[in-house]
């Protein structure tokens, strides 16, 4: 228990999922021994190893970079709980948005999911007060964009100070963080600034994002795009400023590479799953069926991106550094 009498995260800091496939709490990541086939991997699994859930499409922040801009009615309960039900076998979901948690039933949300699955929650954290003390103890972890320090923050996503004191909202729950950045060409010079403020806030991990032409951000300036070459001369270049000022958070970078293409599986408010990101595909979405229609097994089956997706969430086709390493 916290302090504050909440419940905690269960203790546990990894859970075998078959296959050679487990689930590090820790580290908020899925792992496999390094000379583990990737294709023996992917035959060994009939369902993803984590889909995204989009809970609502509603948001209070117009994000630069943001690729869900159109609406969508919000799906009801039941209706999440038959999502749920038809992703039997799937380890980790976020429950996702928009905002997820400008959801007023949100709590009930995580309830439906979090004895199914190893629950996370990406989220910008202006709602943390309305729901931190129901879903402590039940989520593994809330990742948090965070794109900091404030005048970058203020520029590309919104409030810095709404966030912040979200955040902290969290850290009083004792909910484990998570933060994540949009990279910009123009936010280069303040990505230590971000690893800091995450080492001060004990985040387990800063995943490093690079936007792509959808959205919001097709009204960003071309030059805000930067190369495969320059993300990962960037990652190596943090990766070197973090070991000298012995910061804690891990380190993740994904780049849009065709190893990447099409890696994450998001199943809308309406129930259709698509591949994302499909970089020939309109909106560059790939549609792969109706999850309030049929089970993930059988959209598994004709998922084209199978290889791409356990490739990336066992840390193969990213770059990345462990936390405290």
């Amino acid at each position: 228990m916290t302090d504050l009498g909440l419940p905690t995260v269960p203790a546990q800091s990894r859970r075998d999922l078959g296959g050679g496939v487990a689930y590090a709490y820790n580290g908020q990541h899925f792992d496999a021994p390094a000379d583990t086939d990737l294709d023996t991997l992917v035959n060994a699994l009939t369902v993803p190893l984590s889909v995204i859930v989009q809970v609502t499409k509603r948001c209070d922040f117009d994000c630069s970079f943001c690729s869900e801009v159109l609406q969508m009615p919000d799906p009801t309960l039941n209706q999440l709980d038959t999502i749920r039900q038809n992703l039997a076998g799937v380890s980790r979901v976020f429950l996702s948005g928009g905002e997820p948690l400008m959801r007023k039933d949100f709590s009930e949300v995580v309830d439906i999911f979090h004895l199914h699955h190893i629950v996370a929650v990406p989220t910008n954290a202006t709602h943390a007060l309305d729901h931190a003390r129901n879903i402590a103890g039940k989520i593994a972890y809330a990742n948090v964009g965070f794109e900091g320090p404030r005048a970058a923050f203020k520029r590309v996503r919104g409030d810095y100070d709404k966030t912040m004191a979200g955040v902290r909202v969290l850290q009083e729950a004792d909910i484990p963080l998570a933060l994540s950045a949009v990279v910009y060409r123009s936010t280069l010079s303040v990505l230590p600034f971000t690893v800091q403020i995450a080492d001060v806030l004990d985040a387990t991990k800063v995943k490093l994002i690079l936007p792509l032409r959808k959205g919001n951000a097709l009204n960003l300036a071309d030059h805000e795009f930067i190369t495969t070459a320059e993300a990962e001369t960037t990652f190596s270049r943090l990766k070197e400023q973090r070991a000298e000022q012995q910061w804690s958070p891990a380190l993740r970078l994904t780049a849009w590479t065709p190893e990447n293409e099409g890696h994450m599986i998001v199943v809308e408010p309406n129930g259709v799953a698509r591949a994302w990101p499909v970089y020939d595909a309109p909106d560059l979405w790939e549609n792969l069926g109706n999850v309030l229609e049929e089970p993930i097994t059988e959209i598994w089956k004709r998922y084209r991106f199978k290889k791409n997706h356990v490739s990336k969430y066992v840390g193969r086709s990213i770059h990345a550094v462990a936390q405290g390493v």
